[in-house]
């Protein structure tokens, strides 16, 4: 599920911005690049590579719509096998729990059906419990997709088209990425900057989109490394997914 930067349909990662954590890992960009200046490939190379050998990130979503005031917020620490989320749409809440055996869904009436389309039937069956989905199911990957560490690869953009600029004086410790998005029937172009750090591991730092209408999504991902616990519901607290449509 993806929460669009100029919709408001969820999205459970996407871009990025990132305070990083002194990790210790040694430059994937002067590895690619070898002697010679770095290239947008080697960058975005670098990123891929520093990015999966993360065991964990906090990530921090603002998104807003030209066509509404209304803001959508996203606070997420994710793991390799695990995580937790929560999303806010004006006064639509929900909150998303990754384990590896299940994944969990809360959140107040409106969150479920207008963020996660449950129905108001669905709604009333739940009574304030958790919602379960087993792993292995088609919704349990879903979650699982976005839930986890190695989702955040899917801020870095393709090569094509994708333009290095110069790290930024004067101390130079970041590499900015700029490309642009053409418009499609949902959404309208979109210009986009990708800031990743040009010390250390090269990992993205900030990550802005920006609509000709105004509509503008951030995200920051910070923690890098730093142990997300994330704990199951008690089972009292929970009903399976399947329960709802019987």
């Amino acid at each position: 599920m993806k929460l669009s930067v100029l919709s408001s349909s969820t999205r459970l990662v996407a871009a990025s911005a990132v305070v990083l954590a002194t990790l210790g890992l040694l430059s994937a960009t002067a590895e690619a690049a070898g002697a010679g200046a770095p290239t947008t490939s080697s960058v975005l190379t670098s990123a891929k590579s520093a990015i999966g050998k993360q065991t964990s990130v906090h990530l921090v979503l603002t998104s807003k719509s030209s066509s509404t005031a209304v803001e959508e917020h996203i606070k997420a620490d994710l793991e390799k096998t695990s995580g937790i989320e929560t999303i806010s749409v004006g006064s639509d809440t929900a909150i998303l729990k990754l384990t590896p055996n299940y994944a969990y869904l809360s959140g107040n009436s409106s969150g479920l059906t207008k963020l996660f389309g449950l129905t108001s039937a669905e709604v009333n069956k739940i009574h304030g419990h958790w919602v379960s989905f087993k792993a292995g199911t088609s919704q349990y990957k879903d979650l699982a997709a976005s839930l986890t560490v190695s989702s955040v690869a899917s801020v870095l953009p393709a090569a094509k088209g994708t333009k290095l600029h110069t790290a930024t004086p004067p101390a130079k410790k970041w590499y900015t990425l700029k490309w642009e998005t053409a418009a499609t029937s949902s959404e309208p172009a979109l210009a986009n900057t990708l800031i990743l750090s040009a010390i250390g591991a090269t990992l993205p730092v900030q990550e802005t989109s920006t609509a000709p209408g105004g509509g503008k999504e951030t995200v920051a991902l910070s923690k890098w490394g730093e142990h997300v616990l994330v704990s199951a519901p008690a089972a009292g607290s929970t009903i399976p997914f399947s329960n709802l449509s019987s």
